[in-house]
């Protein structure tokens, strides 16, 4: 599957609660490089935390998947540089979890400045988009994803109380 980034922002508002989830943080001195900007590593380690932080509110935390028997690993790592982050700007980082089949996972990121007198919306810095494969924790081979994972993060409706 070849990743493109598409608008996150289209993504983001189209998508259930469930499937999304946001941050905000502070460049600090360590995310800086030598021409004192945030290092390019730095953004994908942020779209990581966003991520982490969204699999721990739905309860699917690391044990938790190792305990459903499937593990995401990142497979590919999309990301486009628009604007430079800078010491102590506020940044906004927003993951939505746009698709789910199969063996694949894939999350779009936003990552905007949101300092005081930037627009509503924020300061468009950079996009990613992470392809993740599930894998068997003890194995490392592909596994579907788990119907639990799909349920806790909004893919399917809950059953009515009595249906099932």
């Amino acid at each position: 599957m070849k990743l493109a980034i598409p608008d996150a922002d289209v993504l983001w508002d189209g998508l259930p609660e469930l499937r999304r989830h946001a941050l905000t943080l502070t460049v600090a001195p360590g995310d800086l490089d030598d021409l004192h900007h945030v290092n390019n590593t730095v953004y994908l380690a942020w779209c990581e935390e966003v991520a982490r932080e969204h699999a721990l509110r739905v309860g699917l935390g690391t044990p938790d998947l190792v305990a459903l028997g499937a593990v995401p690993v990142a497979r590919e790592h999309v990301i486009r540089y628009h604007k430079p982050a800078l010491l102590g700007d506020r940044v906004r980082v927003r993951t939505a979890l746009t698709v789910s089949a199969g063996l694949r996972s894939v999350r779009a990121y936003t990552l905007d400045r949101a300092n005081p007198g930037d627009p509503e919306g924020g300061v468009r810095l950079a996009e990613c988009q992470t392809e993740w494969v599930w894998v068997d924790p003890d194995t490392g081979r592909p596994r579907r994803t788990p119907a639990e994972v799909l349920r806790r993060f909004g893919f399917w409706a809950p059953a009515p109380p009595g249906s099932q």
